[in-house]
């Protein structure tokens, strides 16, 4: 089964270029360790919430945009085996210094529970990260499947819904504070792929149209006043 190394970061405005010269090295480095996809993506429509939001999530400042992206793996010990390496190979002084506060970025492994459609060139995301009661492991992925052909309906490429086996605590920040997990809840890390913006954004309207309809039959089964989501425009996508 492939995993997931979900992360989200603040990173200077300012800094979007170096950012991107910085992920490209990353990239590079992982597909070596054996990642077979790297996605790197820099928010242009993230919104502020009431309870929780990407900002808050990573203490983002005035002058900061969020970064949401993730690698994929064919299989936690083909992640594990590259977190080891990380620690004592020569990739880190290979990528060079991080263009951003490293305490504050939070991670996470993750287990796709869900993953529909072809997928392709995508340019843009939306990005969810959540809280589910772990009780409700399996209410949860039946609704993500079910949920899932509405996205593809509309335009997505690929949908794409994880849940939390390998989420550390942090001491500045973490996924859990984040979503303001309970003890009795996991985290879920999701996204949507699209081609661009505007197919996302002309999609929108019927979704919500769609979703109001479909969510009586199919509930949340999570506090969705906690979930934090947000649109992101994809700065380097690397397939090894």
């Amino acid at each position: 089964m492939s995993f997931i190394e979900g992360f989200v970061t603040a990173i200077p405005a300012a800094k979007r270029e170096i950012f991107l010269d910085h992920a490209r090295k990353a990239a590079h480095v992982f597909q070596g360790f054996g990642a077979s996809r790297i996605v790197d993506a820099w928010g242009d429509d993230v919104p502020k919430g009431e309870t929780t939001d990407f900002y808050r999530a990573v203490e983002a400042r005035g002058d900061e945009a969020v970064g949401f992206g993730w690698i994929e793996y064919a299989d936690r010990a083909t992640r594990d085996a590259a977190s080891e390496r990380m620690a004592s190979d020569t990739g880190a002084a290979e990528i060079g210094e991080m263009p951003f506060d490293g305490q504050r970025m939070i991670f996470g492994g993750f287990e796709p529970v869900v993953d529909r459609g072809e997928g392709g060139k995508a340019g843009y995301l939306e990005g969810f990260v959540g809280a589910v009661p772990t009780a409700n492991r399996e209410k949860f992925i039946e609704h993500a499947a079910r949920a899932a052909p509405l996205f593809l309906r509309a335009g997505a490429l690929r949908v794409v819904e994880c849940w939390g086996v390998d989420v550390p605590k942090g001491k500045v920040t973490d996924f859990y504070r984040a979503v303001k997990a309970r003890d009795d809840e996991t985290v879920i890390f999701s996204w949507v792929e699209w081609l661009d913006r505007a197919t996302r954004a002309a999609a929108q309207e019927r979704l919500f149209a769609e979703m109001e309809g479909h969510m009586k039959d199919n509930p949340m089964p999570f506090d969705a006043s906690r979930m934090i989501f947000g649109g992101f425009e994809i700065l380097n996508d690397a397939k090894g």
